[in-house]
Order: C-alpha cells, then sequence, then structure tokens
C-alpha cells in the first residue's frame, strides 16, 4: 500500500496502485485516435481554420480557437494537432477521476466514469474539431485535476491551479454562452461564496457571469482582434421573428412590413433554429436588414426589450417552444442535427479524413445511444436538477465535484431558455456529460439525501415516460422550412 501526507500532517492510505486505471485510460486514448485519427471537421471548423490560416479574425465563431489552431498550425496543419489536444485533455481529465477513485478502492465508480468517455454519442461528437467538443474536454480535464488531487483531501499544487484555472478560461472563451456553465462550475468547486444563503450564491453568480459577458467583446475585439460580425443581434432578431409570429404583428424592427408579410408566407419562422433568417435562399433579407447590413437597425436591443415588455405572452410561446425543440423533449425519434458526423465537411483545405472502419461503429453506435433517454438533454437536465437537490449541503469532496458537475449542467442546459438560437445537440455535450460524472460521483459518495432522491427521481421517471410517449408518435414532427432549390450560375 502506497501512504500520502495529506498539507494538514495526517497520513491518508492509498489502496493501490493508479497504474492499472491510468493504463486504462491510455488504451481508450489510442482506440479514440485509430478510430477517428486526424479528427472530423464541420462547416463552422472549416471556417475557423480558414481565419487561422488567413491571420483574418471575426467574432462569429469565439476567435480564441482560431488564434488556438493557428499557433498549432506552425506544428502541423489541418486537424490533427487539434484533435491530438481534444483527446488528451479528454483522456487525461476522465483517466484522472478513474485514478483518484481506483486509489479510494472505488473501482466500480472508477470504470463508470470511463465508461462515460467511451459512450458513443458522446465520444462522436468529442472527435470533432469544434467548439463545443473544446469546451467540453477542457472542463472534463479541470474536473480529472480537481478529482485527483482533492479526493483524498490534498491541497492543489499551484502548477495544478495554474492549468485548472486556464482550462476554465479557454473553456469560457471557447463558446459564447459557456459562462453559464463555466461560472457555476468554479462557484461550486471553490464553494464561494462561503455563505450559506442561497440568494447570496445566486446574485454572486448572476454578478459575475453578467460581468464575463460584459468583457467578452473587449477580449475578442481588442486582444484578439476579431472583426464584430453582428453575431450578437441574432439573439434579438430571433425573438423578435417570434413574438411577431405569435402575437401575428404585421412587422418587426428594420424589416420592412412586405418582407416579413412574404417570410411570413413562406413560413420561414421555426421554433428549431433562427437559420432561415439568414439564408439568403430563404428569408435571408431579414437577416441582412437586422443584423449583416452596414449600418442595420442601430436600435434593435431597444426594440427587442420593448417587444418583449409589450407582448410577453408570445414571447414565452417562442421560448418555451424553441427550449422544448432544444432540449428535446416533446419531439419524435428524427430530430435533425443529433448524430455527430461520420466525415468532414467537404473543404479545400485538406481538413479530414476518410472514415475508418472504427468511426463508421461508433457512429453506428452513437445512433443506437440517440434512441435511448441517454441521447436526451432534458433527460440529463433532469438528472442535474435532481443531484442538485438531492446532494444540497454535502462539501466532501467527491461529493462537491459531483455537486459542481451537477449544477454546472443545470445552468448551461437551463440558460438556452433565454439565450439560445438553434437546437444542435452539439451544444448539450457538456452538460450531459457533467450530469453523468455527477450522478456516479454522488451516488457512490453515498451524497444524496434519501427523500429527497426518491421524490427527484419519480421525477426524472415522469420525463422519461413523457419523452417516450413523444417519441412513440404523439409529438408533431419537427418543422423545419424546405430550403429552396439553387438556381443555375450564369457566366
Amino acid at each position: 500500500m502506497v501512504r500520502a501526507r495529506s498539507s494538514a500532517g495526517s497520513v491518508v492510505g492509498r489502496s493501490r496502485s493508479p497504474l492499472p486505471w491510468a493504463v486504462a485510460a491510455a488504451l481508450l486514448f489510442c482506440a479514440a485516435l485509430a478510430m477517428r485519427f486526424p479528427g472530423v471537421a464541420m462547416y463552422d471548423s472549416v471556417t475557423q481554420y480558414q481565419q487561422a490560416a488567413s491571420g483574418s479574425y471575426d467574432d462569429w465563431h469565439p476567435p480564441i480557437m482560431a488564434h488556438a489552431w493557428a499557433l498549432l498550425n506552425h506544428i502541423h496543419g489541418g486537424t490533427g494537432p487539434f484533435f491530438l489536444v481534444q483527446m488528451l485533455l479528454w483522456w487525461s481529465g476522465l483517466g484522472l477521476l478513474s485514478v483518484a477513485l481506483g486509489q479510494q478502492r472505488r473501482h466500480g465508480a472508477a470504470a463508470l466514469v470511463l465508461l462515460v468517455g467511451i459512450a458513443p454519442l458522446w465520444l462522436g461528437w468529442t472527435t470533432v474539431v469544434l467548439k463545443d467538443a473544446q469546451m467540453a474536454c477542457c472542463l472534463v480535464a479541470a474536473a480529472g485535476l480537481a478529482g485527483y488531487w482533492r479526493f483524498d483531501r490534498r491541497n492543489m499544487p499551484i502548477s495544478a491551479v495554474v492549468l485548472t484555472a486556464l482550462l476554465l478560461i479557454y473553456a469560457t472563451l471557447v463558446r459564447g454562452n459557456a459562462v453559464f456553465a463555466t461560472i457555476p462550475f468554479a462557484m461550486a468547486l471553490t464553494g464561494w461564496p462561503r455563505r450559506d444563503r442561497l440568494w447570496v450564491q445566486v446574485l454572486a453568480g448572476v454578478v459575475l457571469t453578467l460581468a464575463v459577458l460584459a468583457i467578452s467583446p473587449f477580449i475578442n475585439h481588442r486582444l484578439l482582434r476579431a472583426a464584430p460580425s453582428g453575431v450578437e443581434r441574432v439573439l434579438p432578431l430571433y425573438d423578435m421573428t417570434g413574438i411577431a409570429h405569435y402575437a401575428r404583428l404585421p412587422s418587426i424592427a428594420a424589416v420592412p412590413p412586405a418582407l416579413w408579410a412574404e417570410s411570413e408566407q413562406k413560413g420561414c419562422y421555426t421554433p428549431y433554429y433562427w437559420n432561415p433568417y439568414g439564408e439568403d435562399r430563404q428569408c435571408g433579407g431579414i437577416g441582412t436588414a437586422a443584423v449583416f447590413e452596414d449600418g442595420a437597425e442601430p436600435h434593435l436591443m431597444r426594440d427587442w426589450i420593448g417587444q418583449v415588455l409589450r407582448h410577453p405572452v408570445a414571447y414565452a410561446r417562442h421560448r418555451l417552444s424553441h427550449l422544448n425543440s432544444n432540449l428535446r423533449f416533446w419531439v419524435r425519434g428524427s430530430e435533425p442535427d443529433a448524430i455527430p458526423p461520420i466525415d468532414s465537411e467537404p473543404n479545400k483545405d485538406g481538413l479530414g479524413a476518410r472514415p475508418t472502419a472504427g468511426a463508421r461503429l461508433l457512429i453506428s453506435a452513437a445512433t443506437i445511444m440517440l434512441a435511448t433517454p441517454l441521447g436526451w438533454p432534458v433527460f440529463w437536465l433532469a438528472i442535474a436538477g435532481a443531484l442538485t437537490w438531492a446532494s444540497a449541503g454535502r462539501t466532501e469532496p467527491q461529493a462537491r465535484l459531483g455537486r459542481a458537475l451537477a449544477i454546472s449542467a443545470l445552468c448551461m442546459s437551463g440558460s438556452f431558455a433565454v439565450v439560445s438560437i438553434a437546437s444542435d445537440l452539439r451544444y448539450h455535450l457538456w452538460s450531459m456529460v457533467a450530469a453523468a460524472l455527477a450522478l456516479i460521483l454522488l451516488i457512490d459518495a453515498r451524497a444524496l439525501d434519501r427523500r429527497r432522491a426518491l421524490i427527484s427521481g419519480g421525477l426524472v421517471l415522469a420525463v422519461v415516460a413523457i419523452g417516450l410517449v413523444a417519441r412513440l408518435g404523439a409529438a408533431a414532427p419537427v418543422y423545419i422550412p424546405v430550403m429552396p432549390p439553387a438556381t443555375a450560375s450564369t457566366s
């Protein structure tokens, strides 16, 4: 038995060598590389790679990823280096957690942590070189560092603290709404503010979140030299189109009444996403007038708030309809944008490679997982809420990390009720993984209040039952406007 001394001077027993769990994580890392190297590039990935190669950045996608990619291009071009970084973060984080649990003789929990890593839907998405995957991989690595040092009550060394902070900062900047996950995670992990009153903790979280959102444009535009793209205007535009649709308004700000009437006749509004208003072949004129055009409506934010206040019922219908689609709750079982891509977006930059047999098997398994509650964001949101409530008051290291993961998942997926514009399943990658890890850690630590766990477990089962009824045909198919065919170009 290896024995280590804690910072307080007490002797902490370790049950066995970390080697088996470290080797298992390393083997799974190698298997992931063999299946998907050099990674998969989606449309967003191709755009960011082109910015990295050209040195010309905008803020439509968080520019920190493009800058990081530009640095990696000095080592080797393409998706390979970034894919390797993502897999190192993913498997090192999960490996550290499994090692920490194995050293405490919690072998079942250690194995389940690695099982989360090979869950095909989640592994499929983490092998895509994409901001959502990078956010999840960074936070998994941060959780692994915290668990490795804190499960046996050791103080984290300065190097581990600095690395964890850097991972949290990068994760915050690599997705526009990541702050809703990273701030609650950091606060719950550190136990700050050290007050028992919930309202103090909520107020501190809201203030920090707003502060980060306020300084993010400065970081993107000044420090990272990204040109403004108008991306911050898309959410107000989408909300205003939703309100106008449900309230049957004749027009919205910055959009001529005839153009709005035409878009309604075409059926461009959908609770699924905002995209038709940014697509030239659908209703792109609305996006151009309100978002992309030079000198676009200068009072859009003011008009947005005013329209929400004047039509709260229509706003609520729009946001609830979108949230349902986003969380994939009362929906059919064949929603798009859920299965990880097996191949890269066609591109001229040589990104990606032909899929291997292993990759095809992985994506087939991901399709099966997607058909179960394990692939529903709403299921994991319910789990996260249940764990947050049932673990209140527990402060042991393993329980604290589990609770921090649950709170982060709850806040991230919950934020889509007000700040979302699309329903891609990958947006919930971190939330689903964090809730799964929280479930393992909190049950293993016996950190759940029995009465609360039984009540919340019943609510989770109710969510599953309703979702199954919807998928058996009770829900209407998701509505996505049909893209008109492209007209042939003439030279």
